[in-house]
């Protein structure tokens, strides 16, 4: 059998401090340039572990009247001055180093300003090159705008007309083994010239154009692209069919950002010389921490960010990380598209009292026109949070479907795999799950913490034994690029801070589709030595107080019919960790069934947000 290996973690070369940066960091300040609102916030060293010690924020002024983001950053530094009372700003300069109450050590940004990084990226294979190719793009922070590839199926011009009308910031184009064949990548090189695409910010400069394809088509893409665009040329993603090798690709990515489409936009030029290490994209930050955190602690990962316009994913497993970006799906902008994307009847499972279809469709187009406004009734609330569990799901389905095994390997295979799901070649396994984390503002925000960690369940259908965590105030970009700098104290502040545990959810994980038939036999033994014995009928969720800093013992019995990740009827015995909603059995099954008829379905929601305690009586 032919050996696989990832290598897109393993090239990654330890952070370099930079210039100017003090070798002892007392006091970190750091923002996020979104694309509504820039937030700021400061890390202070109090006795031996940092802490995040105050936020603040302001609108951010990307756009006109004022053109020029670091109009936003410095209102946001001034709201962290009067909170914090420390002076950090001398005029318009940060005060570094820190000398008592003045000043700061380091002072670090992440953007998504001005629409973020958007690329298209262009693959010898759709299934392979072009495959890796968007995996580097995404892990490097990119919205891809769209994928070319030899056997697309498109005609050659409709491929120029493609490249001319998106107007990406930059194209990243692979293709071929070394030492392979070089025709279909220099083919693509030749659309892309004939193209001759410009760029959506700075239409004065050539548009970044990164090759990471087959070595031996290095000059004949020189020769093709060097004049029409700024060509820059680093190892290949692909160098053989069984290894996959994103890290340079994505460093290239990351350092064309800086210097063509961040220089290009308004006031970043500015903003590069008030850090005192590299700006980095914002889900490229996310995507940082989380890598670190399962390095670090040597667990699987799954984060999600959800947003207005978009929702990004972002997975470790065995370490190999992916990320991907769902740029349609969002809770506000894009609510419509949820809509579109799931339809009616899968929202309107979710909604927990009579309504019809006329009035969901409704309220949903009326979010959609109004994108800022939150809910200001419960049933308001409730639909929100219905789409969002859409949105969650929705994006998921579309990250497993590129979290994949390397296409094109060579397998000795046995007659068993003629028989087995496709589902064997994604990398994310939810029975290897340790973390699920989850940030945005539907997440982040909820009333209470129980109907983030009631939405991500059903969002994601954990199965077995899986943690639950969310971001506290959205500070992951923040520690994302402190943690090329000073590693420690981002993951320090990232679990002391940043994640608020939710609690740990036991799941069964098939389905019998027999409401009522007996299912689970829990024992735990709890930290004040009390053993508490209970039984849970299929289709059940019961909730067991258990704080974030406790840890009970847990033995779970299934009946002969159901698996909770061990084998049908095989019990698991473990010890759980808590969190500010406690202890989760979920004996729902796996996919979770709902009734078709609205009232039988409405009784079924309302007797697991009563278990779970999520909304008011």
């Amino acid at each position: 059998m032919a050996k696989t290996t990832n290598t897109n973690n393993a090239q990654e070369s330890p952070p370099v401090t930079p210039a100017g940066v003090p070798g002892e960091l007392s006091v970190i300040l750091a923002t996020d340039c979104g694309s509504t609102t820039t937030k700021a916030i400061l890390i202070e060293k109090k006795g031996n572990e940092y802490r995040q010690t105050f936020r603040g924020e302001a609108p951010t002024t990307v756009e006109a009247p004022f053109e020029d983001v670091t109009r936003g950053v410095l209102n946001s530094m001034t709201e962290l001055e009067e909170l914090s009372g420390r002076k950090i700003l001398d005029g318009e300069r940060i005060i570094i180093p820190a000398s008592g109450n003045k000043g700061v050590d380091i002072y670090v940004s992440t953007s998504s300003a001005g629409g973020g990084l958007q690329m298209m990226v262009a693959g010898a294979v759709k299934s392979m090159s072009a495959q890796s190719a968007e995996r580097a793009a995404l892990g490097a922070g990119a919205i891809v705008t769209d994928v070319i590839a030899s056997n697309d199926k498109r005609m050659p011009h409709e491929r120029i007309e493609l490249i001319r009308q998106i107007r990406p910031d930059m194209i990243l184009l692979s293709g071929g083994t070394d030492g392979g064949t070089v025709t279909h990548v220099v083919e693509l090189a030749e659309y892309i010239a004939a193209a001759n695409p410009r760029a959506r910010l700075g239409t004065t400069f050539k548009l970044p154009v990164v090759y990471a394809g087959n070595k031996d088509a290095r000059d004949r893409v020189r020769e093709t692209l060097e004049e029409k665009t700024s060509l820059h040329i680093t190892d290949n993603i692909r160098p053989t069919l069984d290894t996959e090798n994103l890290m340079p690709a994505r460093q290239a990515i990351q350092q064309l950002f800086l210097e063509h489409v961040m220089a290009h936009a308004p006031g970043y030029k500015k903003l590069m010389s008030f850090t005192s290490a590299p700006i980095m994209p914002t889900p490229a930050a996310v995507g940082t921490i989380i890598e670190n955190a399962a390095k670090m602690e040597d667990i699987n990962v799954v984060g999600v960010d959800i947003g207005g316009a978009t929702t990004d994913v972002f997975s470790v497993f065995d370490g190999v990380f992916t990320r991907t970006v769902s740029a349609n799906l969002g809770m506000s902008y894009s609510v419509s598209n949820v809509l579109a994307s799931a339809g009616i009847e899968f929202i309107m499972r979710w909604v927990p009292f009579s309504i019809e279809e006329s009035d969901l469709r409704n309220r949903i187009k009326n979010k959609m026109i109004r994108p800022t406004t939150i809910p200001q009734l419960l049933e308001e609330l409730k639909i929100e949070q219905a789409i969002a569990r859409e949105a969650l799901g929705l994006a998921f389905e579309q990250h497993k479907s590129l979290a994949v095994k390397l296409k094109g390997v060579q397998k000795a295979r046995d007659i068993s795999h003629a028989f087995r799901a496709e589902e064997d070649e994604s990398l994310v396994d939810m029975l290897k799950l340790d973390l699920l984390i989850g940030s945005g503002g539907v997440l982040s925000h909820a009333p209470r913490r129980s109907q983030a960690m009631m939405m991500l369940i059903d969002a994601f259908e954990t199965q077995g034994v899986t943690r639950i965590a969310v971001d506290s105030i959205f500070m992951m970009p923040h520690l994302g690029v402190l943690s090329t700098i000073c590693a420690d104290a981002a993951q320090e502040v990232f679990v002391k801070d940043c994640l608020v545990y939710l609690g740990t959810c036991i799941a069964v994980i098939n389905t019998r589709k027999r409401p009522g038939e007996k299912c689970l036999k829990v024992t735990i033994k709890m930290p004040d030595g009390k053993t508490v014995q209970d039984e849970l009928t299929y289709g059940e969720m019961k909730l067991y107080p258990l704080s974030t800093d406790q840890e009970a013992e847990v033995e779970v019995n299934p009946t002969r019919h159901f698996d909770v990740g061990r084998g049908m009827g095989s019990a698991i015995k473990q010890k759980v960790k808590g969190g500010v909603v406690g202890l989760v059995i979920d004996a729902r099954g796996r996919p979770l069934f709902m009734p078709d008829a609205m009232d039988k379905r409405v009784r079924q929601l309302t007797s697991w947000a009563k278990a779970l305690d999520t909304y008011p009586a």
